[in-house]
């Protein structure tokens, strides 16, 4: 029986999600699990010994793998040698943490970059293979790729118990806001605000605007961890999607209205567009394990922003009309 749990990358974006459902689903007078959430001061997931030693000395059973080194378009394309080997790093030292000291569950996050380029929409779990992922993506792609390619070895060698889920583009509260390393929902949001308050005529964003994405909540990506990792026992990948393809220039439009921005967007078409097409069919995880997406993109974008507005926001707005009146 599983009683403790260690969540890699807890205090992230994606963990923080986690976090407050795990208190929502599974409150402390109830709780039939122990859940470790080390920072990374405390727990170095990139270092061997230090990873283990914390595992095996709390007497962990199981791990939610959620550290990541992760970033929009411009971060892959600036970081890619960091992209695959930190995160390729952090996932070997957990295969072998789980091997050595025979966990009873490991549940990994893998990537939609892991996809071929040109995979036919909506991309299923058996098209994984056939072919490269998108250029700018790959490397991070291939990183994640090896806990999948790993979880089912040590599944069939071992008879560990490995899950591994392939969410779609992200987005939601806690998010990174910083436009060197962001990924589009939240550098749009900080563009479109920025400009608002700075009175811009324009906001320039990357590409021509035709590339589509599907969009999951991050809220909703909690729930789907916590369902596979109580309700499913296989290594074989799963995708967890929102089932709705949204093109950039709607998605700009849907931004910009939320933030009540006025100007033009003018999109810089000597920026890469990334991958041409991006959704999953999600039947399987809805048939393994009950998962269902719950929240609609302007649902979600709506409750992004204002969670924007009212900090990392409001903080802009002080400092530049504060160097405004000087």
């Amino acid at each position: 029986m599983i009683k403790s749990i260690l969540i890699t990358g807890a205090h992230g974006f994606l963990g923080k999600h986690l976090v407050e459902e795990i208190a929502r689903q599974m409150p402390k007078s109830n709780n039939q699990y122990n859940f470790y959430m080390p920072r990374s001061h405390e727990m170095n997931c990139l270092d061997y010994q230090d990873f283990h030693d914390f595992v095996e000395k709390n007497y962990v059973d199981a791990v939610i793998h959620l550290a990541a080194q992760c970033g929009g378009i411009g971060a892959n394309k600036e970081k890619p040698g960091d992209f695959f080997l930190n995160n390729a790093i952090m996932g070997i030292n957990l295969l072998k943490i789980a091997k050595t000291l025979k966990l009873k569950k490991v549940l990994t996050l893998g990537t939609v970059c892991s996809y071929p380029k040109f995979t036919p929409v909506p991309f299923k779990e058996e098209d994984l293979w056939n072919g490269y992922p998108e250029e700018t993506n790959a490397p991070y792609g291939f990183a994640k790729k090896n806990l999948l390619v790993g979880g089912e070895a040590l599944s069939r060698q071992y008879g560990l118990n490995f899950v591994h889920l392939i969410p779609v583009n992200m987005y939601g509260e806690y998010d990174n806001f910083d436009l060197e390393t962001s990924h589009v929902i939240p550098a749009m949001i900080r563009k479109f605000h920025e400009a608002k308050i700075k009175n811009e005529p324009s906001v320039t964003l990357w590409g021509d605007g035709s590339p589509s994405r599907e969009f999951l909540y991050a809220g909703d990506c909690a729930k789907a961890i916590l369902s596979a990792f109580e309700n499913y026992d296989k290594p074989d990948p799963i995708n967890i999607g929102a089932g709705l393809e949204t093109n950039m220039k709607d998605l700009a439009t849907k931004i910009k209205d939320i933030i009540e921005y006025k100007g033009e967007i003018i999109w810089d078409t000597s920026k890469p567009n990334g991958q041409p097409r991006r959704s999953l069919d999600t039947t399987k995880a809805e048939k393994e394990f009950g998962f269902k997406a719950a929240t609609s993109l302007d649902e979600g974008l709506k409750q992004t922003c204002e969670w924007y507005l009212k900090g990392i926001g409001r903080r802009f707005e002080f400092i530049y009309n504060q160097e405004n009146e000087k």
